[in-house]
């Protein structure tokens, strides 16, 4: 094809200006883990919307003490040194050039993408329910959640008093979440 008939394209063949096979080489965003400096997640999400870039810092509400016995509700990071950006994989220079981002979580040296679904099953469920920060696990009795807005969610049922929790992982970035549910909404997962 010469240089004349690649000027001559059928608007119908262009996206957003470029011939078809140009624009499909520009890939989807994906979500992807950012470790930031400790205590600095809040900084970096004002970073990131400063520079259009999407982010997500799930946050959790906890009552402190201050050292003049006041109790202060304060809002902290859901899982401390992480917060998740949405960018195609070939913006992530864009993200580390950010004063108090460290890295991307990684798998060698590719950063890894998260799965949408667990993103996108958190982004709607924070203000629903309540969450907090749990400890990562490795061994406890699986179940999937059956119904609400974290349906099909796999996660590890503890019990906390009287309480059921489900502790959901996020593998990639070794950091767990407990959030409280129903007994009738989960199930056993069967191995």
């Amino acid at each position: 094809m010469s240089v004349a008939d690649r000027c001559s394209t059928d608007p119908s063949e262009l996206s957003h200006g470029w011939p078809r096979d140009i624009a499909a080489l520009d890939p989807p965003a994906k979500w992807f883990a950012a470790y930031t400096t400790p205590r600095h997640e809040k900084v970096v999400a004002r970073h990131l919307q400063s520079r259009h870039i999407e982010s997500f810092l799930p946050l959790y509400s906890s009552v402190r003490r201050w050292k003049n016995g006041c109790r202060v509700a304060v809002e902290q990071p859901l899982f401390p040194s992480y917060l998740f950006v949405h960018i195609p994989r070939r913006e992530a220079v864009r993200v580390l050039q950010i004063p108090g981002v460290v890295s991307l979580v990684s798998v060698g040296r590719e950063p890894a993408a998260l799965p949408n679904s667990e993103i996108e099953s958190l982004r709607s469920s924070l203000p629903l329910r309540h969450f907090e920060p749990h400890p990562y696990l490795v061994v406890g009795e699986k179940v999937r959640i059956t119904a609400g807005s974290l349906e099909g969610l796999v996660g590890v049922l503890v019990r906390r008093k009287n309480d059921c929790r489900v502790v959901l992982t996020l593998e990639l970035i070794m950091q767990s979440v407990a959030v409280e549910i129903g007994i009738d909404e989960i199930e056993p997962l069967k191995q």
